[in-house]
Order: structure tokens, then C-alpha cells, then sequence
């Protein structure tokens, strides 16, 4: 029997996918547990890649008229009491602030005491907050619209946690916005769902579906959901982000008021959207391999890692100075909005296990420089998205240098590829129960392996749609927008579960 080849990731995908989630998100150095149940450390390379992710993101959101502002991270409790479907939505998930102090008890242990007058919610969004402070600027039409978002924390008591999937604090931004009229909240929605979808495309090369939510899977409180879909590599999808148009539900609970041209009292139309670090477990699950982490260079924290070998002290000053001297000339070329990021990593490490934690990090160019390389003015530059065997002739250093850009937007449209063929691959438009059962069906209940992915189906929402969909923990992840490819047409059908005659079409999938 053949040899399995040995992978620096243990288990493999196809061995035990969550398990090598966890251990790509370790070995990566994006994060690790810290000693606060639930909630985790972000290390340097996992924050520099949330940097990067929040980089471009803000500047798109500035480029279509929004600010940054700062709210609370204490949200009083009666806010949230004036939202009913809101509150209820989240009750179950908020940390409660009840005292203001600590002080020793008789056997020296610290005890809460000084209760407040109110508890205080800590933010696990922040709706009510922000649409109470709305209340005090909005007084006339001509204060509207407001366009603001922040970056911020946000814990919600998670009992199951996973590094950056599913985690009591997390980070993102959160856009709130008002507007005078129902028609540009609306097209405020729409938009900010494109900026998600463009955002995860093009810079995390993720291919995404864009639609809306049926009615059980709304933000709580919200008039419409929209999201973006994306499937991961074991057929799951994940809820990439998320934008909601909101009505008037929040205007009328916190009195977000104003006089309109013609002098009438109305309330304000409001929405919110939010991303948050769980894009970078997406990243993780959309690219990674066996030997751990693949990143898209527009995202990633280095574009190019130079390892310098040198076996005596001898050789070691000429090629750290050559080494030094690549990574001054890649710096000069420009990749994406700015200058090609490269590392020499120096360190006193031995060459093999420098060469593999990069592997792991997912950099997306090595490049070894020795004695021999500087001889010859050549290199033999790796890529991270090509197999691990392959190998291809030396180029010189100009070329190498010059090309470098070429190189990157490469690798960067071949991961999309990549991830679009497997979603391809896996989406299957299905019209019959059975076969809808069989594609969700594990091939084996004691070892399930990596199964079903995206179904196309046709869907009226009811009690028997929802008991079939539970019994198989399925969920709808969204009615694609008109626009989506393959969904341009109101196309007529039998709803796979009831068998009645509908135009909607939904993708089903389980989901993370």
C-alpha cells in the first residue's frame, strides 16, 4: 500500500476537518485559547491580517460617505427593554454589568458589591444605543441622512466556541445609518451588501452569493436581512456578513424623530451591517491546506518572506547583506495600493524550521537565498498555492524583481478560481425530496465525512418546509439577489417539501 505523504498539519482536512481548522489557526500564529473560557488571543500575524482586512474596508466604507464614530460598550438595560423582538433575539447571549465595584469579604477573597441602580448590557450590538444617541441629533430633515460606522468589541455568551468561527468577544465594525426616507434606506442596504461582496471577491478570494434571508433566519427586529454565503472547503456554508434594513422598528422605539420638508413629524428609516473577525476564519477554511495556511496576497501581512542560508559564520554576512539588498528592490515595486511587503528573516532558527512556520503562516512567496544563489545573481522563488513538490527552473533577481507584482495578482486570482471551481463543483439544483435528503445525508454515521454543499431548490416557507430542513440541520442561507449569476429570472417551479407551485428559489446548506 502507497504511503500517505506526510503534511505539516495532523489531522488532514479529510481526516478531521474542525480538528484542522484549530490546528491551521495554531500553527498559522493567528491566534490561540487565553485563559478567559471562550474568548481568544489574536496574536501579531492573525492581528496584522485583521489590520489589513480593516484597512481596505474602511476605506470603502469612506468612499461611499460614511464616518467613524465611537459608542459605549455599556448599553443600559431599559435601551434594549424598548425592542421587544429585538431584546428577545439576544437575551439569551448578553453579559450583565450588576455592580460597580470589588471589595474583600471575610476571607480575603475580592466580592462584587455597590450594585447599580440599572444593569448595564455589555454591547453585543448596538442598535439601541446608538439609535438612542440618533434621537438627540436627528430634529429636521436636513440632519439626515446619518452615515456612521465604528469599529469596535462585541461579546455575546457563546456556549460552543471556535477561534474566530464562534467566540464570546469579537471584533468588527458596525455601520448605523438614518435615513428621511423608506427608498434610501433601502438602497443603503443593498449597497453595503456590496461592498461585503465585493470586499470578499476581490481582496479575500472568496467567492460569495449575495441574497436575502427568509423571515426565521432575520437580525432580530430587522424589516429585511441580507448576507453574503460563502461554502467552505468541507461543503459548509458561512455567513460572511451581514446587512439590515431595519424600518422604522428602532425609530419608534428610541423616538428617532424629524420635521420633513412639508413640516410633518416622521420617523427616521434606519439599517445596520457588520463584518467581523469571523472573516478571517472564512479565509482560513476557504484556502488552507495540509501544510496550513494559504493567504491572498492583497490580504496577507508579508507578500514575500526571504530566507537567508548560511552554514558558518563566513557565508552569513554576504547573504544577509544580498538578502537585504532583494528585499530593499522588492520594496520599490507596487502590488495592489502600495509597496510590495517582503521580509528577510534572520533569525538564529534552523533554515528547516523557518522554511516550514512560514509554509504554515501562509506567506504567500518564499524565496531561500544561499551562497550558491548569489553566484549565479538567480533565486527559485515558491509560491504558496502551488503543489509543495513542484518544482520550477531559477530566474534572476531582476526578473524575480520585476515580476513580482505579476506574480502576486497571479496567485491571487488563482486562489479565487480555485474556490469558485469547488463551489461549482459542489452545487447541485435539485427538484426532488429524496434526492434533497440524499445530498445531506452522510455516507456514514459513524464517520461522517465531507458531504453535500450547496442545493438550488425551489421553497415555500411553512411547518413542513421547516421540520425537514431541522431534521436534517439544513438551513436557508439565502433567496439570491436578481442579479446573482444563474439567478437573473424569476423561474417557476414545485417547492421541493410541499410540492406547490412557486417562483422562489433559495440555496439550502449546512452551515457554520
Amino acid at each position: 500500500m502507497a504511503k500517505a505523504p506526510q503534511t505539516a498539519i495532523t489531522p488532514t482536512r479529510a481526516e478531521d476537518y474542525p480538528e484542522w481548522y484549530q490546528q491551521v489557526v495554531r500553527a498559522g500564529d493567528l491566534a490561540e485559547p487565553s485563559a478567559v473560557r471562550g474568548c481568544m488571543v489574536i496574536k501579531p500575524w492573525g492581528y496584522a491580517l485583521w489590520e489589513n482586512m480593516q484597512r481596505v474596508l474602511d476605506r470603502m466604507f469612506k468612499e461611499t460617505g460614511h464616518q467613524n464614530a465611537y459608542f459605549p460598550l455599556f448599553i443600559p438595560l431599559s435601551y434594549l427593554e424598548k425592542e421587544a423582538q429585538h431584546v428577545e433575539g439576544f437575551a439569551k447571549e448578553c453579559a450583565v454589568v450588576t455592580h460597580h465595584r470589588l471589595e474583600a469579604g471575610p476571607d480575603g477573597k475580592l466580592v462584587p458589591t455597590g450594585k447599580l441602580e440599572e444593569p448595564l448590557v455589555v454591547r453585543p450590538t448596538s442598535e439601541t444605543i446608538i439609535g438612542a444617541t440618533y434621537a438627540k441629533w436627528v430634529k429636521s430633515y436636513r440632519d439626515l441622512p446619518i452615515l456612521i460606522n465604528q469599529w469596535a468589541n462585541v461579546v455575546r455568551w457563546e456556549l460552543r466556541t471556535r477561534m474566530f468561527l464562534r467566540t464570546t468577544e469579537f471584533l468588527w465594525q458596525e455601520g448605523h445609518t438614518a435615513h428621511a426616507t423608506r427608498a434610501e434606506a433601502e438602497e443603503e442596504t443593498r449597497k453595503m451588501l456590496g461592498v461585503y461582496g465585493k470586499f470578499a471577491q476581490e481582496y479575500m478570494a472568496m467567492p460569495v452569493i449575495r441574497g436575502e434571508k427568509p423571515e426565521g433566519e432575520r437580525f432580530p427586529g430587522a424589516v429585511n436581512t441580507y448576507s453574503i454565503e460563502a461554502m467552505m472547503q468541507d461543503r459548509k456554508a458561512l455567513q460572511a456578513g451581514t446587512s439590515h434594513f431595519l424600518g422604522q422598528n428602532f425609530s419608534r422605539a428610541q423616538e428617532i424623530k424629524f420635521l420633513s420638508a412639508e413640516g410633518r413629524e416622521e420617523f427616521a428609516w434606519t439599517t445596520s451591517w457588520g463584518v467581523s473577525t469571523r472573516l478571517i476564519g472564512g479565509l482560513v477554511m476557504t484556502h488552507s491546506d495540509d501544510d496550513g495556511l494559504v493567504l491572498p496576497p492583497r490580504l496577507a501581512p508579508q507578500h514575500v518572506v526571504i530566507l537567508p542560508i548560511c552554514r558558518n559564520d563566513e557565508e552569513r554576512g554576504p547573504v544577509i547583506e544580498y538578502c537585504n539588498k532583494l528585499r530593499g528592490e522588492l520594496a520599490t515595486q507596487h502590488y495592489d495600493d502600495g509597496p510590495v511587503r517582503a521580509l528577510v528573516d534572520d533569525r538564529d532558527f534552523p533554515r528547516a524550521d523557518k522554511k516550514w512556520q512560514q509554509v504554515k503562516r501562509g506567506v504567500p512567496i518564499l524565496v531561500e537565498v544561499g551562497p550558491r544563489d548569489i553566484a549565479g545573481d538567480t533565486l527559485m522563488p515558491k509560491r504558496r498555492d502551488e503543489p509543495a513538490g513542484e518544482k520550477k527552473p531559477a530566474i534572476s533577481r531582476s526578473q524575480f524583481v520585476a515580476g513580482i507584482g505579476t506574480q502576486l495578482g497571479a496567485m491571487q486570482q488563482s486562489l479565487f478560481d480555485r474556490a469558485f471551481a469547488e463551489r461549482q463543483q459542489n452545487t447541485r439544483t435539485i427538484t426532488k425530496l429524496d434526492e434533497f435528503e440524499a445530498f445531506f445525508t452522510p455516507a456514514s454515521a459513524e464517520k461522517p465525512e465531507i458531504h453535500g454543499g450547496f442545493a438550488v431548490c425551489h421553497f415555500t416557507e411553512g411547518p413542513e418546509t421547516h421540520a425537514i430542513l431541522a431534521k436534517h440541520k439544513v438551513t436557508i442561507r439565502c433567496v439570491p439577489q436578481n442579479d446573482e449569476p444563474g439567478f437573473e429570472e424569476s423561474v417557476s417551479g414545485k417547492c421541493v417539501f410541499t410540492g406547490r407551485e412557486t417562483t422562489q428559489r433559495a440555496v439550502f446548506a449546512k452551515a457554520y
